[in-house]
């Protein structure tokens, strides 16, 4: 007698994304494909999460140029993942901690730093990092992947503080390929520590496609094993993205522990704009397809059709950033060049004799 297997492998693969399905509310031309959970939001507010997203395409515009002048330096394009951005921030309070990932400049500046402060950032400049008490922020995080160990930490201290804040952080699909992205999530999960781990599935960690770095059918699945929520939203979807975003918010908040989300989104750029060429891995047709899933064109629509938008209003918005963008620009250029005796003074407290001999030197000459 043939005797019967104790598990059903083939079975457990086919199961294995049963219950992570897309979440949706806008379809690709903007029409209502689920009412019954759309986000309880006013026109007022559906115009500001729109002009938002109008404002971090034109942002992204004239960072690239500015970079391509040299009059920027580190610059990750984010053109296509404006709704998965955005409208995940926009669900968020001032008081809430973002720990952004070199991507997320949009989100941060909409939670207060000037743009100013990021191009300084993007040259590398000391005060692009100097935030006041009262921002509740991290700078960027060039390291794949670390900011959701960080992330887990500052939730903690909230926990610990009985604070009414919330700590959220992104990363891309390869972020979740690292071990930072297990500790921090399970670390945050067995403390039940209030945080909120964002991924932004853009379909590529640079080259890598997603395909290629996990056997996963879902990125949001991979909570299960830590023991947290899971949940997959469409990261071209505006409404969808803010309406998750907010209600993950509520579970969090109310001392429930953390909530990964992954939006399925894409980049119409290079992954950074240092010597990336997506082309090289990325179809036509796959581009063509993505554009036909413009956030922008979804909201727009959508906006139009409720008579909340024009294009005489995002054309008023796209000239207000543009010039936003150049005085911040032009402040950034008024900063004071950076000094040696400066990077000594920020890296000791207390500095050992060689070095305090090394700061004498360098503060004599750069007096002179």
């Amino acid at each position: 007698m043939a005797k019967h297997p104790a598990v059903d492998f083939d079975q457990l693969l086919k199961n294995q994304a049963a219950d992570f399905s897309t979440v949706q509310i806008l379809d690709e031309v903007g029409k209502v494909v689920n009412p019954d959970i759309l986000p309880d939001l006013s026109d007022e507010q559906l115009v500001e999460l729109m002009s938002q997203m109008v404002w971090s395409r034109v942002l992204d515009q004239r960072a690239t140029a500015l970079n391509r002048q040299g009059r920027l330096g580190f610059w990750a394009p984010t053109s296509g993942e404006e709704a998965s951005q955005l409208a995940s921030n926009y669900a968020m309070k001032k008081s809430d901690w973002i720990l952004p990932g070199y991507r997320d400049i949009p989100e941060l500046i909409q939670h207060g730093l000037s743009i100013a402060k990021a191009f300084l950032w993007s040259r590398g400049h000391v005060v692009g990092n100097e935030y006041p008490e009262d921002f509740h922020a991290l700078p960027p995080q060039i390291i794949i992947g670390a900011q959701y160990v960080q992330t887990a930490g500052v939730a903690l201290g909230l926990k610990k503080n009985a604070a009414d804040e919330v700590a959220y952080t992104y990363t891309g699909d390869g972020g979740t390929s690292q071990g930072d992205f297990y500790e921090g999530v399970n670390f945050a999960g067995a403390f039940k520590a209030p945080a909120i781990f964002v991924v932004q599935n853009n379909g590529y960690a640079i080259s890598v496609p997603r395909a290629k770095q996990t056997a996963a059918a879902t990125l949001a699945q991979k909570a299960v094993a830590m023991g947290v929520p899971g949940i997959q939203v469409d990261g071209m979807d505006a409404l969808a993205v803010y309406e998750v975003m907010k209600e993950a918010r509520e579970f969090v908040a109310a001392g429930n522990g953390p909530v990964l989300i992954e939006t399925l989104t894409y980049r119409y750029g290079p992954h950074t704009l240092s010597g990336d060429d997506p082309t090289r891995y990325r179809s036509k047709e796959t581009d063509d397809l993505w554009q036909h899933r413009d956030p922008l064109i979804r909201m727009r629509n959508y906006l139009t059709e409720k008579g909340l938008w024009s294009q005489e209003q995002e054309d008023a918005l796209i000239e207000k950033t543009k010039a936003d963008i150049k005085a911040a620009i032009s402040e950034a250029d008024q900063a004071p060049k950076q000094t040696v005796s400066r990077f000594l003074k920020d890296t000791y407290e207390e500095a050992p004799q060689n070095v305090a001999e090394q700061l004498a030197q360098y503060q004599a000459k750069e007096s002179n």
